[in-house]
């Protein structure tokens, strides 16, 4: 009886472990299931939550594109207000400048002009003057050659022909 009992005692221990495993069969199977509708409802989140952060980082990044486009534009006209106006100062330095210039050139050339003239006139009334010495040098010994060839006594003064203007020495 005792085998009997036994058997009956591992009988009824098999058929409470199925029950056991069919019922946490079915309660894995639902543990699945939820999982699964979880993890659905997980994507679904994080899908709706990627996009609106993407369509927010569109929104922001093309703000910033139109900020930046309207600050370029505006920093293009300032820096050609500038370069025009800096032009327009150095075209007026310049021009003041030539005609400083153009004023001295003048100045200096006509005081070069002056004073090449009177360097001029002074070299030919010392050419004039030299000249004039140079020809009655030429002419008084001209008139001592003549004299001394006739044997004449040759003078230290004399006029332009060579005679005497006082008594030879």
């Amino acid at each position: 009886m005792r085998k009997r009992f036994a058997a009956k005692a591992v009988a009824m221990m098999v058929i409470s472990a199925g029950l056991a495993c069919s019922a946490i069969a079915q309660s894995a199977g639902q543990d699945v299931k939820d999982a699964g509708t979880d993890t659905k409802k997980a994507a679904e989140k994080t899908g709706s939550a990627v996009k609106h952060g993407a369509v927010k980082a569109y929104d922001k990044t093309k703000e910033g594109a139109d900020v930046a486009a309207h600050k370029t534009a505006e920093g293009t006209k300032t820096a050609a207000t500038a370069t025009k106006n800096g032009t327009v100062k150095a075209y007026d330095k310049t021009k003041e400048g030539t005609e400083t210039a153009a004023d001295k050139t003048k100045e200096g050339t006509e005081t070069a002009a002056h004073k090449t003239e009177h360097a001029t006139k002074t070299a030919a009334h010392k050419t004039e003057s030299g000249t004039k010495t140079a020809y009655h040098s030429t002419k008084k010994a001209t008139g001592n050659t003549v004299r001394k060839a006739e044997g004449k006594p040759t003078t230290t003064t004399g006029d332009a022909s060579g005679a005497p203007t006082s008594a030879p020495k």
